[in-house]
């Protein structure tokens, strides 16, 4: 993986750390997207605005709507027990993205490479649990021998 490749995954990784930093009753369900953009921008990344992270209910995909760009009009306060996922997609390029003929696969217009790293969370009364991660594996913790795998 050259230089730019580590860059944009390590962005990645690190605007996930930072949003689910922030998780805990009061929060802003918006200022995730604030903190994701700041943290993009400082590594010269943009931050996809088409695709969101959302609520997990009865039904999959449902409020609340966690956009990870600043400035977003995302309504909500974070409260224990609500359950959402977090899944920032990261470029090098612009942030502008279209999607193939398949209905499924996104892409940036300028062809440019991205990153994502997602989990879903549960709100607690201190911060936050989360539900996605892996067993026996530090919880976001970025480890440069892993990007191989």
């Amino acid at each position: 993986v050259d230089a730019d490749g580590r860059r944009v995954v390590q962005t990645a990784f690190e605007c996930l750390q930072s949003a689910l930093a922030m998780v805990k009753p009061g929060t802003l369900y918006r200022d995730l997207g604030s903190t994701i953009h700041r943290v993009a921008q400082a590594n010269k990344c943009s931050v996809v605005r088409t695709y969101c992270g959302h609520g997990i209910g009865s039904l999959f995909h449902t409020a609340p709507n966690v956009p990870h760009y600043h400035k977003n009009k995302a309504k909500g306060v974070m409260k224990e027990g609500h359950v959402f996922t977090v899944e920032p997609m990261i470029n090098l390029g612009h942030y502008d993205d279209t999607t193939w003929g398949d209905n499924w696969t996104a892409v940036t217009r300028d062809g440019k490479r991205s990153a994502q790293f997602e989990h879903t969370v549960l709100v607690t009364k201190d911060g936050c649990e989360i539900l996605t991660a892996r067993e026996n594996e530090p919880v976001m913790k970025w480890d440069p021998d892993l990007v191989q795998r």
